[in-house]
């Protein structure tokens, strides 16, 4: 009798090792190739995460400084707003879905932490000393936003009401009609620039130079003789 010999389906060794061998050369191929895209790919997610941090400050910055009120300390009518070129204080109204009617004090100005330089963003509640003067040097500020980091760098700048700019604001008699900040790239040597014009429009009356020769006229000597 002849026995029939049934065959099974499948790879052979040799086959088996073929196979990994092409599959090897393919996955190195795709990681060759990986290679050359991933860091510009990485570059642009970061860039676009830079942009986009940047933008969410430039709004942050004119949301606030823009609402900045005509609050004065004292019975001196100076009103607590001061501005250096890295930082900037002054009174607006609470905002915050948990806020309480009133005024605060916001401070937005570089600081360093552990991970290096960082534009902040802090708040107070605004309270006023039974002499009419504010807490002033014992300001206690809390709830810090970090609104930038390094290698981003802020750069303030006010303008009067004739339009001089300066990088210094200190107690006036008056708050700055616009507020300019400079961001800019220390790494790429860009610089991104916004401004805000303050809404409230308050200050110490000028003296009108057309009342001078009136003035002079009603000097003593000067009046009708009876």
């Amino acid at each position: 009798m002849f026995r029939h010999c049934r065959s099974e389906d499948g790879f052979t060794l040799f086959e088996a090792l073929v196979a990994l061998a092409l599959m090897g050369l393919i996955l190195g191929a795709l990681a060759s190739v990986t290679a050359q895209w991933l860091p510009n790919w990485n570059r642009g997610l970061i860039r676009v995460q830079r942009n986009e941090q940047v933008a969410i400050a430039l709004d942050r910055l004119a949301a606030d400084l823009s609402v900045a009120g005509y609050v004065a300390q004292a019975s001196d009518n100076v009103p607590l707003f001061q501005g250096t070129e890295r930082a900037v204080m002054f009174v607006r109204s609470v905002v915050g879905p948990n806020g309480s009617p009133g005024l605060e004090i916001v401070r937005i100005a570089e600081m360093n932490d552990g991970r290096g330089s960082a534009l902040v963003r802090t708040r107070a509640p605004f309270v006023v000393r039974p002499d009419g003067n504010p807490e002033g040097g014992s300001i206690s500020f809390s709830d810090p936003v970090v609104l930038l980091r390094a290698p981003f760098r802020i750069g303030f700048a006010y303008a009067d009401v004739d339009g001089r700019w300066t990088n210094r604001w200190p107690n006036s008699s008056e708050l700055p009609t616009t507020v300019r900040f400079d961001i800019k790239d220390a790494e790429r040597g860009t610089v991104i620039s916004g401004a805000t014009r303050i809404h409230v429009d308050m200050g110490a009356p000028r003296p009108d130079p057309s009342s001078q020769p009136e003035a002079a006229q009603a000097q003593p000597g000067n009046g009708p003789t009876q």
